[in-house]
């Protein structure tokens, strides 16, 4: 019976998966189009950005490889995507102000303005936070099972799922640490590391409660568990980062209480 509900458990996962619509204001013809001429001559109105003469991965548009823009100008400035899209949406929405109507979603955000150039310092400041509530208990774990707990006599530890725990901690700590730099600096690089570091999160979470909910033992019963699971988010990872980055596609992140309410919400 146990057998039979851990498989129908693993096969309710794989059928179920979550869908990210596009926003309305990124599905915008106008805004659509001012984007795509902000990206040609880097101006939106009377407004231009110098580093649009660069593409989004730094490299020239017009030019010897020598003038790559460095590193630094590349980690304080926004990338011209982002600047682009940031005044064009400012634009469209001051254009859908005027006619009445209420503000829309853009690339799943609502149209917030940057303070001191962080673009969401709220999103940055909950990520901070549970990043720090994350270290605190990895480090209160630490001190219960090397401290207060005894040994095992072979000299492990008394539990034995610690190293799992550990583990988690790592994944969790990677993944709100990127979180934070994504909203403080929304650039494709932040964004690929926030969504990639959330889906191994996810995937690896997933592996740690079946094997703890199961109390799987064996380790040959527990490669089995972890080895889809981890192929399926491997996939998805290299989905989104080498073929097509698409809020649209189906993602295993879009289960995540996480991006539902600070990439939604």
């Amino acid at each position: 019976m146990a057998q039979c509900r851990f498989s129908l458990f693993l096969l309710a996962f794989f059928c179920f998966f979550g869908v990210l619509n596009a926003s309305p204001g990124d599905s915008d013809p106008i805004y659509k189009t001012c984007v795509e001429q902000c990206e040609k001559t880097g101006c939106v109105g009377n407004k231009c950005f110098q580093h649009c003469n660069f593409s989004s991965d730094g490299n020239p548009i017009d030019g010897p490889w020598y003038l790559q823009e460095p590193l630094y100008m590349r980690w304080k400035q926004w990338d011209c995507r982002s600047d682009c899209r940031y005044e064009c949406m400012l634009s469209r929405e001051e254009e859908r102000r005027k006619l009445g109507n209420k503000p829309t979603k853009y690339h799943g955000r609502w149209p917030l303005r940057r303070i001191y150039g962080i673009q969401e310092p709220v999103s940055v400041a909950l990520s901070a936070l549970n990043l720090a509530v994350q270290f605190h208990g990895w480090v209160s774990f630490f001190i219960l099972v090397n401290y207060k707990l005894p040994f095992r006599p072979n000299k492990s530890t008394f539990y034995e799922y610690t190293g799992m725990w550990h583990l988690y901690a790592i994944f969790a700590m990677n993944t709100w640490f990127w979180s934070a730099v994504f909203h403080s600096q929304d650039v494709e690089l932040t964004e690929k590391l926030d969504y990639s570091s959330g889906v191994a999160l996810l995937g690896y979470s997933l592996i740690l409660a079946t094997i703890r909910a199961f109390n799987v033992r064996l380790e040959a019963a527990r490669v089995m568990v972890a080895a889809p699971i981890i192929a399926f988010t491997t996939t998805h990872i290299l989905y989104l980062n080498f073929y097509q980055f698409d809020y649209g596609k189906p993602a295993l992140y879009a289960v995540s209480p996480k991006y539902h309410f600070m990439h939604h919400y």
